[in-house]
């Protein structure tokens, strides 16, 4: 099968990611974009570009009708939904494949079983894929619920069976609370997923996040492209991604690569995918869901294989097979991103909204801007605060932070606050060089006030020279100190 003209489903800079691949095959491409969207970049960049609307995302982007009339008045004959909106939507693949579209993702199968929390761990369960201790069922009865959680042990997890982004969640350390939290996830779940039914299982209290990425064609090969650490999180959201992980052992790569290629399997999976895992201190891993999508952070994927994986994806949907096995992957390097949110880490991160008075990228070797504004543009209320990834690569981790921390330096915006001071504050912590550093990061070790007391870029530079003088004259050497979190980490993993 044969694509000619590619529609991408989405904005912003997934959308000029997702376009340049497309050129770059020598297929036409259409954008969308609303009305808060038209001075955007990605409505100027393709070939074509049709409006979808008013500003609201439910008017416009989420509109399955308005996509599908897009492709009807440019010809497209494939979609590609980029991530977010209608990305994970079985119905819409429903549509476009009923419309004789061609969908540039998984099936509605595979997306069912996958969207739904407690479907997904049944369906890999019977592929012996790692699960956290509890249940698979969902339910509503809250002393049945109590029973169990008495169970597995406290601290428990209550989840939303139907639910993401940490709605629908609630932990409980003691089980004089069990009842109250119970009644409180319940309420949420229904309030957000119109499904009050929730599950009980193990909480893991400082935990890594590791996320593998997969690919599958539809001729039953699948393959892993090894994983992502993204365990600096905030809101249950990630900020900072990377890859490899640095902590991460060949032998337990091997083992959590193989369970996420049988994740894939287990719903017949194709197109590129991403297996998410929680890993304990001692390293155990356990599945947590599967995103039936390209995620945010596969960039650093492709920097450290060299797959592109737009051009995969489009592939795959056309029907080919993957041009390589297990075995003809390998990591090059290491790469990090960081997110550039318009929030305000100050402030909660609330997000922020205003017009991008400068706006300059950061240049140079090992440096790549994957983003959608330009300067003088705003920064809308309407979707969501991303302005930017900003990703580099290096011959090793120490290389890739350093360059990380230059280009912050060089990337200026004004106009809105962002979450480029936070990331620099990561980047120079001591948790965050050596590895060990776990979903807990902002919680225990970020305050505010923290941002307040990095010295201004001036001030830096003197004070470093100072201080290689004076280290240099008296012959004092560097620190080699680890905290006895870091040291657990490590002592776990030799």
């Amino acid at each position: 099968m044969s694509i000619k003209k590619i529609l991408i489903a989405n904005r912003g800079e997934i959308a000029i990611r997702v376009m340049r691949s497309v050129r770059e095959m020598g297929i036409k491409t259409v954008a969308v974009y609303s009305e808060a969207d038209k001075l955007l970049p990605h409505a100027s960049y393709p070939d074509e570009a049709i409006n979808i609307g008013p500003a609201a995302a439910s008017a416009s982007y989420l509109v399955h009708d308005k996509l599908i009339d897009a492709c009807k008045q440019t010809g497209a004959d494939a979609i590609h939904p980029g991530y977010g909106f209608v990305s994970e939507n079985a119905v819409f693949v429903e549509k476009v494949e009923k419309e004789g579209l061609t969908f540039i993702g998984p099936s509605s199968h595979a997306i069912r079983v996958m969207g739904d929390k407690l479907v997904s761990k049944q369906t890999v369960k019977k592929f012996g894929v790692p699960l956290i201790p509890g249940m698979d069922e969902p339910i509503n009865d809250i002393p049945k619920a109590k029973k169990i959680a008495n169970k597995i042990g406290y601290p428990v997890m209550i989840k939303a069976s139907a639910g993401g982004g940490g709605k629908g969640m609630r932990i409980v350390h003691d089980p004089n609370d069990f009842e109250e939290q119970m009644n409180r996830a319940m309420s949420e779940a229904k309030n957000s997923f119109g499904n009050e039914e929730v599950f009980v299982e193990k909480f893991i209290s400082s935990p890594k996040h590791i996320e593998v990425q997969v690919l599958g064609d539809q001729h039953g090969n699948v393959v892993h492209l090894f994983e992502r650490e993204c365990s600096i999180q905030r809101r249950h959201q990630k900020v900072i991604e990377e890859a490899p992980s640095a902590l991460l052992t060949p032998e337990r790569r091997k083992e959590i690569g193989e369970a996420a290629i049988n994740v894939a399997k287990s719903c017949d999976y194709f197109g590129a995918g991403t297996v998410e895992f929680i890993a304990d201190e001692n390293f155990n891993f356990y599945f947590l869901e599967m995103n039936t999508r390209l995620q945010v952070e596969h960039p650093v994927t492709e920097l450290i294989t060299g797959v592109d994986l737009v051009k995969e994806q489009i592939k795959i949907a056309a029907g080919e097979q993957l041009p390589f096995n297990q075995d003809d992957l390998h990591i090059n390097g290491h790469s990090l991103e960081v997110r550039v949110y318009a929030e305000d880490p100050k402030n909660n991160f609330l997000p922020d909204t205003g017009s991008l008075t400068k706006y300059i990228r950061p240049q140079g070797a090992g440096i790549r801007v994957d983003d959608g504004y330009e300067e003088g543009l705003d920064v809308s209320i309407f979707y969501d605060p991303m302005i930017a990834k900003l990703i580099t690569h290096g011959k090793d981790r120490n290389e890739a932070i350093e360059r990380m921390k230059r280009a912050i330096q060089e990337y200026q915006i004004i106009g809105v606050e962002t979450t480029l001071p936070f990331c620099s504050y990561v980047l120079n912590h001591d948790h965050f060089i050596d590895g060990t550093f776990t979903t807990k990061f902002v919680e225990r070790y970020f305050a505010p006030e923290v941002l307040d007391q990095v010295p201004d870029k001036e001030y830096a530079e003197i004070a470093a020279i100072m201080a290689h003088e004076l280290f240099s004259e008296k012959g004092i050497p560097k620190s080699n100190k680890t905290s006895s979190n870091g040291n657990k980490w490590k002592r776990r993993l030799s």
